[in-house]
């Protein structure tokens, strides 16, 4: 169908422009910077206020995955009853690996149903060995292997638990969705100006890069003897994901190993974001405007290291550890670092 056969356009929302933005990351290549990151930033201290305020964290930003654990805290609340592995899972970007889907296996199996009822889109695993393991057995991608999947099955646990409809569990006018989009402001402080969809189907809700930041130091300092069950819960999602590193990527990857060496509660999302909030409570919320997850990370890292919430030969460890050198001929000629 032709652009000007599809009626009338609707109004185009977004988040800011290249002109809000300050430079976060840099690409340095045997002395010289080829590839410039810029985005906007914000770091709260442990009392919530704005150590740091880069850029324009007060614009909205569609969190992508890292609006998961808010998604598994309206899951659980609404009833799902998972235990730790499976509490993590459900806040993941999975790898696909065997020990993944069979815990998301685990949660569908527990409410009666299987893979069948996933609605997250079809895809092979990202772990390269998982994924050979998967074409040489002559399966097919599946929505099982999908990043996504533990989110999608928390989701579904909790719809059986309410009687609600599992067919449509992924429209933003079902009844999961409304309360997710509820924790989403409760827990922000904000209200959600856009609703979108995500890579995996589920609606994604915009809020501000501040807004989520807030969000997610709450999380990560809540109580689980909070007088506040939302608290309580909050507290379980984030205490299970810590405990549970292995659970929310997969060995050896990005966000699994910044809360195992630095004990972040870290949690990226796709298109350039990224969250992290420190023991004590310090946060982090990243957006990177060209899209590099990759940069955002080292960003976040390195802005908590430039207000002392990790020490600087930690930070420099955990970036070694993330994929960020550049190699020239096979070896390393510079990295990926951050801009201040």
């Amino acid at each position: 169908m032709s652009e000007s056969n599809r009626g009338p356009r609707a109004p185009v929302t977004g988040t800011f422009d290249i002109s809000s933005a300050v430079e976060l990351a840099v690409v340095e290549r045997s002395g010289f910077i080829e590839t410039r990151h810029a985005g906007s930033a914000v770091v709260l201290g442990p009392e919530g206020d704005r150590m740091l305020s880069l850029g324009d964290p007060d614009a909205a930003i569609l969190p992508r995955s890292a609006l998961k654990p808010f998604q598994a805290v309206a899951s659980i609340s609404a009833g799902a009853r998972l235990d730790a592995e499976q509490t993590a899972l459900a806040t993941a970007s999975h790898a696909g690996t065997a020990a993944h889907v069979a815990v998301v296996r685990g949660i569908l199996s527990s409410v009666g149903l299987d893979d069948r009822a996933l609605l997250c889109p079809p895809a092979l695993p990202a772990d390269r060995a998982s994924r050979d393991d998967v074409i040489r057995s002559g399966a097919s991608p599946a929505p099982v292997y999908m990043e996504c999947s533990g989110k999608h099955a928390g989701m579904l646990a909790a719809c059986v638990a309410n009687g609600w409809s599992l067919g449509a569990y992924t429209d933003q006018r079902h009844p999961l969705q409304q309360h997710v989009k509820d924790v989403v402001e409760r827990l922000t402080g904000e209200k959600v100006s856009h609703v979108a969809v995500d890579g995996c189907g589920a609606p994604v809700f915009a809020i501000t890069l501040n807004g989520l930041a807030r969000g997610v130091q709450r999380m990560a300092t809540a109580s689980e003897q909070s007088p506040f069950a939302l608290y309580r819960t909050a507290a379980l999602v984030a205490r299970s994901a810590k405990e549970n590193a292995w659970a929310i990527s997969g060995a050896g990857r990005p966000d699994t190993v910044l809360i195992e060496d630095v004990g972040a509660y870290a949690k990226a999302g796709a298109d350039g974001l990224m969250t992290m909030a420190m023991p004590d409570g310090t946060t982090a919320a990243v957006k990177v405007l060209d899209g590099s997850i990759s940069a955002a990370r080292v960003a976040a890292v390195g802005l908590l290291a430039q207000v002392g919430a990790i020490d600087r030969t930690a930070a420099d460890g955990v970036l070694g550890r993330l994929g960020t050198t550049v190699l020239g001929g096979g070896i390393p000629v510079g990295r990926l670092r951050p801009a201040m």
